[in-house]
């Protein structure tokens, strides 16, 4: 084993997993690993704030597969992943942050930036270590990358920062990637019997079929089966919309076409899904959780397999490996599984009886635009096979009935964690993951606020040409909604007032910037940005207010007030 710096360990071991780009801001605490990347053809970006650094190093997890990674300051920069970690956690997303913290002689000193690290991230990593000695720097961050790899969530490398320093006899190789297969026999079997004699199958897909490539064999099993295929929540990618069987997202504001249809089943195929309880809330007054249909759940998680719901077959495995013996299970049991033509017919039926609604919804020509004519339109300029980051809010919600997709990897969301200021960041990293593809960030004005306009500076300065939409319509709608249900319509801080023109300042941070007020325009200038091949912001100038918010976002969370006290009575009368 050769000998060398504990930071020269760190650095061939990210060498050695195949990263070449760490995300974060210059810090004292690594800055000896740090004046290492340019020699080992590592490309530290700089952001201006380190959740962005989280999120970007999640991005790019999400479009390679990969573990990847962002590094902070100690004390507040590692605090500022505490969101992002949460983030990459709900998303499964193999993220691996560094955190320096302070030397080993001066912990519990109270010193200069002195925090303890490692609760603060305990409930949002799969794997948390701090280096104990110097000469396990190699060791410790290797499995760090085994544990995001094969659990499927981020870890935490927390390194006190005298320990980059000295010297050690280091052995430098990559990580292995555990296989799972397609789970026990016996689950495969009960599984084939279940569909075989289902009258109405329904495949619910979730995350895992992205994120284990299993986009091909969910095809085949489906169109074995002539089994719908719905989206879960926030994964539109999982599934080609354009394919026969493909009926959307189920959801917030995801596709009625997707809900009348797994209300019908009799059978429902979770496959690479964990059944997340938000996902599955009733939407536009429709309770669609079919109640009486058995459940099949695959997952390679055990702790999730019937965690929300109770399920008939829980199979712990790999979602590609499971659907390819399920189906070989199938024709033997079925060998002669005719198409349902029937089906084929009602599918057709319900996605154009959805398409016309949406028609109906999105057809107005009003300036400022109606967000709902705006996202047509967009969804409509928005080249084939392009990456779009959305974050959480109204009009990004509003996104899950409208964007579609026909390859995996390529709808990045903020998920079930829901975190504001998602969406830019991804997409920094998603593009640097894919430089071939253009790359969107759907954002509203809040959220865009968050972390959006800062981090321009950091697409510019490092050239990555992700383009930035800002649904801009004065206000923080979703929460806007639930004082209009819940609270007579009395607003306190959902009302944003005159924003600045988002376009002007892209301008002078040195990208392109568009004031888009009509929804004629959208196509010409999502054209002009994607050719532009440099960072760019699309500020959409929408309308806001009652009449264009989506559907209430917390019903499940939300009361009617109730109140005692005599000052307070006359907001309830």
């Amino acid at each position: 084993m050769p000998k060398m710096t504990p930071s020269e360990a760190l650095v061939e071991t990210l060498v050695a997993e195949k990263v070449n780009t760490v995300f974060g801001i210059v810090g004292s605490a690594y800055m000896d690993a740090l004046d290492l990347f340019p020699a080992a053809g590592i490309r530290f970006i700089p952001v201006a704030h380190e959740q962005a650094a989280c999120h970007a190093a999640d991005g790019l997890a999400r479009v390679t597969g990969r573990a990847q990674v962002c590094i902070a300051q100690n004390g507040p920069g590692a605090a500022n992943f505490v969101s992002a970690m949460a983030a990459a956690f709900w998303a499964h997303s193999p993220v691996v942050a560094i955190t320096p913290e302070t030397g080993s002689m001066g912990m519990g000193t109270g010193g200069f930036q002195e925090l303890d690290q490692m609760p603060m991230f305990e409930r949002q990593t799969v794997y948390q270590v701090r280096v104990s000695r110097p000469e396990r720097m190699a060791e410790l961050a290797r499995r760090a990358f085994f544990m995001a790899n094969n659990f499927n969530g981020p870890a935490q490398l927390n390194i006190p920062r005298d320990y980059f320093y000295g010297t050690c006899d280091d052995e430098i190789y990559a990580t292995t990637i555990i296989h799972r297969g397609p789970g026990d026999e016996e689950a495969l079997i009960r599984s084939a019997q279940l569909l075989s004699e289902a009258s109405y199958p329904v495949i619910l897909a979730g995350g895992g079929v992205c994120q284990c490539d299993a986009v091909s064999e969910l095809g085949t099993l489906a169109d074995y089966l002539t089994a719908p295929v719905v989206n879960s929540y926030l994964h539109n990618d999982t599934f080609p919309s354009d394919h026969p069987l493909s009926v959307g997202p189920i959801g917030y504001c995801g596709s009625k076409a997707a809900m009348r249809i797994i209300s019908k089943a009799d059978v429902v195929l979770a496959l690479g899904c964990r059944l997340g309880p938000f996902g599955t809330l009733p939407q536009y007054d429709m309770d669609y959780w079919p109640k009486n249909a058995r459940i099949i759940q695959v997952d390679i998680n055990p702790a999730v397999l019937g965690l929300s719901r109770r399920v008939e077959v829980a199979s712990c495995g790999d979602a590609k490996a499971f659907a390819k013996s399920l189906l070989a299970l199938l024709k033997q049991l079925k060998p002669d599984l005719a198409c349902q033509r029937e089906r084929l017919s009602e599918i057709a039926f319900e996605k154009k009886r959805w398409a016309d609604e949406m028609v109906g919804w999105s057809s107005s020509t009003v300036s400022p635009m109606h967000p709902r004519r705006f996202l047509a339109e967009l969804a409509k300029a928005v080249p084939s096979g392009s990456i779009i980051t959305t974050d959480i809010g109204n009009n990004s919600s509003m996104c899950n009935a409208y964007f579609k997709f026909n390859g995996p990897r390529q709808h990045i969301s903020a998920l079930s964690w829901g975190n504001c200021g998602f969406a830019y960041g991804a997409a920094m990293g998603a593009k640097i993951g894919s430089p071939e593809k253009a790359v969107f960030a759907f954002q509203g004005d809040g959220a865009y606020g968050i972390s959006g306009i800062q981090e321009v500076m950091t697409a510019v300065r490092e050239n990555i040409p992700v383009i930035a939409i800002v649904a801009n319509n004065f206000e923080w709608g979703a929460e806007k909604k639930n004082q209009i249900d819940y609270y007579k319509s009395r607003f306190v801080g959902s009302n944003l007032g005159e924003n600045p023109d988002y376009a002007k300042l892209a301008e002078d941070m040195g990208a392109r910037g568009y004031l888009l007020t009509d929804h004629r325009e959208v196509a010409d200038v999502v054209r002009d940005a994607v050719a532009s091949q440099r960072p760019s912001v699309i500020n959409a100038v929408i309308q806001g207010g009652e009449e264009v918010l989506a559907e209430p976002f917390r019903r499940d969370a939300l009361k009617m007030p109730l109140r005692l006290l005599e000052k307070y009575r006359h907001l309830s009368a």
